[in-house]
């Protein structure tokens, strides 16, 4: 990272010093003789209220050590992961209930210095969630407590889907990665929907606009001064859309209709929607990134979103595998993106391929080499040195000029375009087209180092399943500590 690219950060405020005044101890005294059981009494009641306010810091500030040891007693208690996945989510929305969950309070995080732009939008910082954690929309307001700047929920289907069969999801501690094999199980779009509907009028209620649908509308339409998706300043919320597994990759219109059924629903109640093209788990999903069926999906979401009964439209961004990396795939994918209308690229998904074993920092037991050659997607840090590379090829090709595309594939995605839509479609080529990245990224140095390579967010996964609710406050953390390095070594250069 060149210490001149490095954005300069906001000074820390100094805090006065507080004037306490001198307890009156004759007071107490007096009062302690002639009414021992009272100041006993007073003691105890203190005592507890102490320790009841350290304990309600400890469990719900993502600062405290204990949540870092909440992950491998959670491992040692869940074996199996998905389950451990399950009683998680179900622990954070339980603790929600009494305003117990973990969120973040770091004081520098008002300083903003780790303030980016969006989509229009300015975001505390440049950290995200990726899909996987909060399947159906049960906790996005709780994971954006815990200090991201995105959350991405689902994938989501139309149709609820059970997935495969289980086990489905598997843990490998030394190399600290995941296989999982889910398959995209899904509650369903609709019911999603109503989950978020009832999160919208929740918050509507209780900023005193009411709880019917034009209270509703009122906050989607940005009057309480959020964000319609997130609901929460300086944040947003992208929401995963997916096909069944039931619908054909090869019937391109049933494919369409899934995806516009899906964006019709959700759209509504997101900031962002991520068009899934790229899940490793379900048959044809890689299809789906060639140039034909990719247009197809992608015209028929852009005219869903800008359908939908709100006055700002959510931005549209297609998340891509990391297998599909040749020239002629990454070409084919920007092409589309631009042509479509479509806002930007998530680089990024788990993988079929696994790592190189030298590559890893420990040796693998013989039940995790066992479990490295199981069916499904790998995630985990030995993804990133192909994330970052990805990042790079993404972002040259997304900002180089529409007209070095090779005639025959301009020519090519325009009929695909008209074909689909029954009309042109206008793209803006000169407006910058985001980038999101997932894959491997597990510390601040790791994110720094993706968004000096092009992109604008640094989303993570796995690694919050290992670090906890605290990775995300430490890796901001690690962030300002690199970026203050970065600026030392300057002033000294100079």
């Amino acid at each position: 990272m060149h210490a001149s690219k490095v954005p300069r950060y906001a000074k820390l405020s100094i805090f006065s010093q507080l004037q306490i005044a001198k307890p009156r101890y004759r007071l107490y005294a007096t009062a302690a003789t002639k009414n021992p059981s009272r100041s006993r009494n007073f003691v105890i009641a203190t005592t507890v209220a102490a320790f009841a306010g350290i304990g309600y810091f400890c469990v719900t500030d993502t600062r405290s050590r204990l949540h870092r040891l909440a992950v491998p007693v959670l491992r040692t208690i869940y074996p199996d992961a998905e389950e451990a996945h399950e009683v998680g989510v179900k622990s954070i929305r339980g603790l929600s209930r009494f305003n117990l969950h973990p969120r973040s309070r770091c004081k520098l995080d008002e300083a903003r210095d780790l303030e980016i732009e969006v989509f229009g939008q300015r975001l505390d910082n440049p950290l995200g969630i990726s899909a996987g954690l909060d399947k159906h929309g049960e906790i996005p307001t709780q994971l954006l407590a815990l200090g991201p700047a995105i959350v991405e929920i689902g994938g989501i289907t139309p149709l609820p889907q059970k997935g495969n069969p289980k086990p489905r999801v598997f843990r490998l501690p030394s190399a600290k990665g995941l296989i999982n094999r889910y398959g995209l199980n899904s509650d369903g779009a609709e019911l999603v929907a109503a989950r978020l509907r009832h999160r919208v009028r929740e918050y509507a209620y209780g900023k005193g606009y009411g709880l019917n649908e034009n209270a509703e509308l009122a906050v989607l339409n940005g009057e309480a001064g959020v964000p319609p998706g997130s609901l929460v300043k300086g944040k947003l919320l992208a929401i995963q859309v997916a096909k069944n597994e039931f619908t054909p990759a090869s019937d391109l219109e049933a494919v369409r209709r899934d995806y516009v059924a899906g964006t019709s629903l959700l759209a509504r109640y997101a900031d962002i929607i991520v068009v899934n093209v790229s899940c490793p788990n379900e048959p044809g999903y890689r299809e789906l990134q060639r140039v034909e069926p990719l247009m197809n999906i992608l015209t028929g979401v852009v005219e869903a979103v800008a359908s939908i009964d709100r006055k700002t439209k959510p931005a549209i961004m297609i998340k891509v595998s990391p297998d599909e990396d040749t020239e002629k795939q990454v070409r084919t994918i920007c092409g589309a993106v631009r042509q479509s209308g479509v806002d930007g690229v998530i680089v990024g998904n788990t993988t079929t391929s696994r790592p190189d074993p030298r590559a890893l920092e420990s040796d693998l037991s013989r039940t995790e080499a066992a479990i490295m050659k199981e069916r499904g997607g790998y995630s985990g840090p030995q993804l990133y040195n192909k994330t970052l590379s990805l990042v790079k090829r993404y972002r040259r090709e997304l900002d180089r000029p529409m007209l070095d595309q090779t005639e025959q594939q301009q020519t090519s995605i325009d009929q695909t375009a008209q074909q689909r839509t029954g009309r042109s479609v206008q793209p803006n080529p000169s407006a910058r087209k985001m980038i999101f990245c997932t894959g491997g990224i597990t510390s601040g140095q790791d994110a720094l180092e993706v968004l000096e390579a092009g992109a604008d967010v640094a989303m993570v996964y796995t690694a919050l399943v290992y670090g906890g609710s605290s990775k995300i406050t430490c890796m901001k953390q690690e962030m300002r500590q690199e970026i203050r390095k970065a600026l030392e070594s300057e002033v000294l250069g100079q």
